[in-house]
């Protein structure tokens, strides 16, 4: 017998009483990868410490223009929660500085970018439900610009990221370009 709302979600857990498994990681943890040049992430819950459910992520990004080309997931959504700063985000229709609190939702299939021009840090939160295993991708990143293009064709299919370009992936736009663009004009 079910006792939930169809509202709701499987039952996951099936124990009558509950059980001690939380995790807490304090706010001046050190980050646990530094891309280097002031981007930083932190892996607050990944797939692995959520049995899959979804994956948090902490990320800086510097105060240097950049940012990943215009992509989409085809197995998972992501979110973006601005934290401090400002970035420049595309919703698949519009670009938008989103800075202190705004929120972005891309679904499954969802074209988006995002990026930082702002020649300010920038923090935020990015959620991928279900997860995935993220870190991989983050953390090859800085090696994408020494692989064949089969290579890294190959790196973000299997990473879950589909680009226009698929040989040079996130690299295919110009984010110094985009800068100076909106240095003439804002979005907000």
């Amino acid at each position: 017998m079910s006792f939930l709302s169809p509202d709701y979600p499987e039952i996951i857990y099936n124990g009558d009483e509950g059980e001690i498994s939380a995790s807490f990681r304090k706010a001046d943890s050190p980050p646990d990868y530094d891309a280097g040049g002031g981007t930083t992430f932190h892996y607050l819950s990944t797939k692995l410490s959520t049995d899959g459910l979804f994956g948090l992520y902490k990320n800086r990004m510097g105060p240097q223009p950049g940012g990943t080309s215009t992509h989409f997931h085809k197995t998972m959504s992501e979110s973006f929660y601005v934290l401090s700063g400002e970035i420049h985000v595309f919703d698949g229709e519009r670009w938008f500085d989103a800075s202190v609190g705004d929120y972005l939702y891309i679904p499954p299939g969802g074209v988006h970018s995002f990026g930082n021009i702002s020649g300010e840090p920038a923090e935020f939160l990015m959620l991928f439900a279900p997860g995935a295993a993220r870190e991989g991708y983050f953390e090859g990143l800085g090696l994408v610009a020494g692989m064949s293009d089969e290579e890294r064709a190959e790196f973000f299919v299997r990473h879950d990221s589909f680009f226009p370009d698929m040989t040079k992936g996130p690299a295919s736009e110009s984010w110094e370009t985009r800068a100076a663009v909106r240095r003439s004009f804002k979005t907000r």
